[in-house]
């Protein structure tokens, strides 16, 4: 009886050494998963961004709200903004203006211009996360006076959660115009 237990027991472990189990290549770290993140949401707000025709970049759903242009230049200018907080060295894409909280500053209302705007705001938080590295990411910096101060992945979690609520306004504009916002589609982004 002993001398099948030990064989059996060697037996499994001889297979266990011979085939370990699949370890991921990079266990998730808080700043990958940050990093991740913030890339996935740039898609999605690329493509949803490109989903109005040009010529409805002028729209508003009321009178006193931002134009869908506006909208993508206020998540450009508020992701510089905030991101230029966390104290990195990286070139910023265009200068904000932190006063005019519609649109901080930018003007553009060629849609090509806009969605540059857009894609540069992107890929400077993108410089500024691997420019500052993942130890740095629990450490605290001043924040805007609503926020206060923070660690910088707070800073960049509520960037990503600000430009959320401005995806969904963008999303309600475009199906009022009749167009399924890219993310809703069949397949999704």
């Amino acid at each position: 009886m002993y001398p099948v237990r030990f064989l059996l027991v060697g037996l499994i472990t001889a297979t266990v050494l011979a085939f370990p189990p699949a370890v991921s290549a990079q266990t998730p770290t808080i700043p990958s998963e940050l990093l991740k993140d913030w890339q996935a949401q740039k898609e999605t707000m690329m493509k949803t961004a490109d989903a109005m025709p040009a010529e409805k970049f002028g729209y508003k759903s009321t009178p006193a709200q931002r134009s869908y242009g506006e909208q993508i230049l206020h998540v450009a200018g508020a992701n510089v903004e905030l991101l230029q907080m966390l104290g990195a060295k990286a070139r910023l894409p265009f200068d904000v203006v932190a006063t005019d909280m519609a649109t901080f500053g930018l003007k553009m209302t060629d849609k090509a211009a806009v969605l540059k705007a857009l894609s540069d705001s992107f890929d400077y938080g993108e410089a500024v996360m691997k420019e500052l590295g993942p130890s740095s990411m629990t450490e605290v910096v001043q924040g805007p006076r609503w926020i206060g101060q923070a660690t910088r992945a707070k800073m960049i979690w509520y960037t990503m959660g600000h430009t959320q609520d401005i995806y969904g306004q963008m999303a309600v504009y475009l199906r009022l115009n009749g167009i399924v916002p890219p993310a809703s589609r069949r397949g999704g982004i």
